[in-house]
């Protein structure tokens, strides 16, 4: 046997590494230089996004309301700052007006979108709540129930026809369950709001003050305002209505016979003058 296997001669195996096609390949390593250059990039956006300054929001605003409504004197940052708000008749208009105070804001991400808190020294007894929500073909605000109160001269700043009346009032809002959707460029608006003016006073008039009054907002299909008196001798009332983006309302402002003379001035520039009232219509 050990002659038959001596003369045979069993071929010795060639190691697999012999052949060409189990050759290892070698991988090169990544360049330092790239994988630096990379997390650089990565680094500087995450920091340009985190440190945005407060004057991009600012300047979103801006464009937003064509220049009426404006953030001045910002600091912080997107998503924590500070300033004061102005408003202005437009880039035309020498009309403007500073809400008294500082005004802050603290922007979130949330789940699919942002949350956003606004607060002003002046006006919010609690911080006001809003919810940006993005989804397909839809944008939807939620705004949390809440309570504030604003200065009507505020208004005078946004020119003609404000800065002729020249109204001073306790402006107060209320929310409840209010939301916007665009929803395929359709807006929807649900939930209801309520604006009461108390003690207005106007330029206008002597008489201080005009009277208190009460505007309620409703959502819905067909989303709709109704302004009522609650006291004074000034009544205002009307009703309107949105069709697709636009106001249609329409309304009165009456006075007692006896004081028509007092009020000649106001009721000739509110609305078209009928006797003792005026028209005041919208869209």
């Amino acid at each position: 046997m050990g002659g038959y296997f001596g003369a045979c001669g069993a071929r010795p195996m060639k190691s697999a590494m012999s052949y060409p096609f189990a050759k290892s390949r070698r991988i090169a390593p990544a360049s330092p230089w790239r994988a630096a250059v990379v997390g650089g990039l990565i680094g500087f956006l995450a920091a340009l996004i985190i440190f945005a300054p407060a004057r991009w929001m600012a300047a979103g605003l801006f464009e937003a309301t064509n220049g009426r409504i404006q953030l001045v004197n910002v600091r912080g940052t997107v998503w924590t700052g500070s300033g004061r708000v102005l408003l202005t008749g437009g880039s035309d208009s020498r009309d403007k007006a500073v809400l008294p105070g500082t005004f802050k804001w603290e922007l979130r991400p949330a789940w699919a979108g942002l949350k956003l808190q606004i607060n002003a020294a002046c006006c919010t007894p609690a911080p006001l709540q809003t919810r940006l929500t993005l989804g397909w073909n839809a944008i939807e605000l939620t705004v949390e129930d809440g309570f504030s109160q604003w200065p009507a001269n505020l208004m005078a700043g946004l020119g003609t026809p404000w800065n002729t009346i020249q109204a001073d009032a306790n402006l107060q809002l209320t929310t409840a369950n209010l939301v916007f959707k665009s929803l395929e460029g359709r807006l929807v608006v649900a939930g209801a709001a309520q604006l009461k003016a108390l003690d207005v006073s106007s330029r206008l008039s002597e008489v201080k003050p005009l009277g208190s009054y009460q505007l309620l907002f409703n959502g819905g299909p067909m989303p709709a305002v109704e302004l009522i008196t609650l006291s004074g001798a000034f009544k205002l009332s009307g009703k309107g209505s949105w069709i697709g983006p636009r106001l249609r309302f329409n309304g009165t402002a009456s006075v007692d016979p006896d004081m028509v003379a007092t009020f000649a001035n106001l009721l000739n520039i509110i609305g078209r003058r009928q006797g003792v009232q005026s028209i005041i219509t919208i869209g």
